[in-house]
């Protein structure tokens, strides 16, 4: 049940409905979790500075069970993150920053419960 934020100074305008489903099947295949059990939020238009600079910039947060544990898998998620968010969202990689979180079972709830418990 991974979390995807997309938090970014770009204007509402650059997120259709179609790049979010995008984002989802890619961040989906990334972390080989099923589509139906993906969250997604993506927060335009607001302040924001990277770098030393306020020029267009996305930062990503992504927040799972099980997958986002090991530098080496985070390399990996990274490098096919990046490839997909500055081909669609046409920035540079020095212009985006991705935080990886690790979220055990019991820090997840879902219907009533927690994940540890489904």
């Amino acid at each position: 049940m991974p979390f995807i934020e997309l938090q970014t100074n770009l204007p509402a305008s650059s997120f259709s409905e179609d790049f979010l489903k995008k984002l989802c099947t890619c961040t989906a295949d990334v972390l080989g979790k099923p589509k139906d059990r993906m969250n997604l939020v993506v927060k335009p238009g607001l302040p924001m500075l990277i770098a030393d600079s306020c020029s267009p910039c996305v930062m990503l947060s992504v927040s799972a069970i099980s997958v986002t544990d090991t530098a080496e898998k985070n390399k990996e998620h990274s490098a096919k993150i990046f490839a997909f968010l500055t081909k669609e969202l046409g920035l540079t990689e020095d212009r985006i920053v991705i935080v990886f979180h690790a979220l055990q079972p019991h820090q997840v709830g879902k219907k009533g419960t927690v994940m540890s418990f489904l």
